[in-house]
């Protein structure tokens, strides 16, 4: 079986040679996983505390520190050693050298030392705060205890995870690699941001099912799962779209979710099975007022990381600049060097994909051609910000009809950078015609549609009392930090879903 302990004389020698130690430190009534251990002050603290101390300098200052043993250089009667602590807001992991004398701690203690710490280990030491004689501030132990026994060797930055193992093993990873550490707080700093610009706006956040009796809010295919309390299929939730509207019904005006939702669909560099979503929803505002709200999350989201220049391999993003507005009709028309509206024929569409090389499904009718077009043509030039507006209706069944243009709906997808961040609608509200869109959905997922959306019964009669006009917005977290980082999903992800090995 795949996951089945190795037998002991199976495993690799540094794994045994560390399962002994363990034994060994029980054997002596020594614990390898004691409850506590000395710590009155953290890494960071000591750096901050005496960073003023000249080469060479001596306190009488006792401190106690732990940490994780990342660097370990033993010799006759001194031995040296770095601590790593834990990430926080404020940095990605302090590091402080050890010093362990034969003179401070004595000729047992020093054995001890030798004897029982491997890399990886977390142990406290207890000594006086100095400067050594090169400059680097340390603790010179007069006491050291085993806070964690690692039975497994951590990868060295000379002999990193392979890259499929470093989304596999994070927890290495996050150890060994800086930079994965720094992706952690990134996405921490970028989470909070988009949490205290909508609190400054008086959104309030709540949560909804994830899960559901019915799947919606969106065209993408569910998981099913049976809920045997009810003895009822059940889905996990594809979007959070349809409850908070229900929320705006019954008054919660400016309301929002950052949660994880579930898509049953492909798994790629820039798209995840289960990913973090945020939907807000904004009473008496429509697809203007709620796209400036998504530039000014974004643009909050930049200020926090402290830039809003980003660079790029497609160039320099900068989101001081203009956030245009292009039409879907318009932008392809100019990409293609031929007028195309809503009455463009399917035929000629046809022509258009064949001719730009772009693959198409015989079945699709004119406007899922177009927006198929638009999506490998244009959307790939757009790197500056830019509302992509005016869709077809089928783009989005939720989006309201047009107000100057009945073929069109008022809704936008904005793109930075050459891929879709997020995407907004003025909210369609009329319930007898969202009935028609949700009943034109649930026919196509009976003729064979699995990204359909289903007739949401309740939903709609939600709807029926009486809905305000609305904007509404939808952004993929995991998109904006990489927008932000350059990374691909499955690094934004802290821990992502993979194949399983085997």
């Amino acid at each position: 079986m795949p996951n089945q302990p190795a037998a002991d004389d199976d495993l690799p020698e540094q794994i045994r040679v560390r399962r002994d130690k363990r034994a060994q430190l029980l054997a002596a009534e020594r614990e390898p996983y004691p409850v506590s251990v000395p710590r009155t002050h953290a890494l960071r603290d000591v750096r901050a505390g005496w960073a003023q101390l000249a080469t060479g300098e001596e306190t009488e200052d006792v401190v106690s520190v732990a940490g994780r043993v990342v660097f370990i250089r033993n010799t006759g009667k001194l031995c040296f050693a770095t601590l790593q602590e834990g990430l926080s807001l404020g940095d990605s992991g302090t590091r402080l050298q050890v010093m362990l004398s034969l003179a401070e701690v004595g000729e047992e203690a020093l054995a001890g030392w030798k004897a029982d710490v491997d890399l990886g280990d977390f142990v406290s030491v207890t000594g006086r705060v100095v400067s050594s004689r090169r400059g680097e501030l340390s603790v010179l132990a007069g006491a050291w205890t085993l806070a964690s026994k690692a039975l497994r060797p951590l990868p060295t930055l000379h002999n990193e995870l392979s890259d499929e193992n470093r989304v596999r093993q994070r927890y290495a990873d996050l150890v060994v690699r800086e930079t994965a550490r720094d992706m952690v707080r990134t996405r921490a700093a970028i989470t909070r941001s988009i949490r205290e610009t909508l609190h400054r706006d008086d959104y309030v956040e709540i949560e909804t099912p994830v899960l559901q009796l019915v799947h919606g809010g969106a065209n993408a295919r569910p998981f099913r799962t049976h809920l045997n309390a009810f003895d009822t299929p059940m889905t996990l939730r594809i979007a959070l779209e349809l409850f908070l509207k229900r929320a705006v019904v019954g008054g919660v005006e400016r309301v929002y979710e950052m949660g994880r939702i579930f898509r049953n669909e492909g798994i790629d560099s820039t798209h995840s099975a289960e990913f973090t979503m945020l939907e807000v929803y904004q009473a008496w505002g429509d697809q203007r007022t709620i796209a400036a709200l998504m530039q000014q999350v974004i643009v909050d989201a930049a200020d926090a990381l402290g830039s809003r220049r980003i660079e790029t391999s497609a160039g320099v993003i900068d989101l001081d600049g203009e956030w245009a507005w292009l039409g879907v009709y318009p932008g392809l028309s100019a990409r293609v060097e031929q007028e195309i509206t809503p009455d463009t024929s399917v035929g000629v569409l046809r022509k258009l994909a064949e001719r730009h090389g772009v693959e198409i499904d015989p079945g699709w009718g004119a406007e899922k051609l177009v927006l198929e077009l638009f999506g490998e043509l244009v959307e790939p030039e757009l790197i500056q910000p830019t509302f992509v507006c005016d869709y077809p209706p089928s783009a989005q069944p939720l989006a309201r009809p047009h107000r100057s243009d009945p073929q069109l709906i008022e809704a936008w997808d904005l793109i930075i950078g050459g891929m879709e961040r997020g995407t907004g609608f003025s909210e369609l509200v009329d319930p007898v015609i969202q009935r028609d869109r949700l009943v034109a959905q649930s026919l196509a997922a009976a003729a064979g549609d699995p990204e359909a959306m289903q007739l949401d019964e309740d939903f709609l009669t939600a709807l029926e009392f009486g809905a305000p006009p609305m904007g509404g917005l939808g952004m993929g977290v995991d998109r904006l930090v990489m927008l932000f980082t350059d990374a691909g999903i499955r690094e934004t992800i802290l821990f992502p879903l993979l194949k399983p090995l085997g």
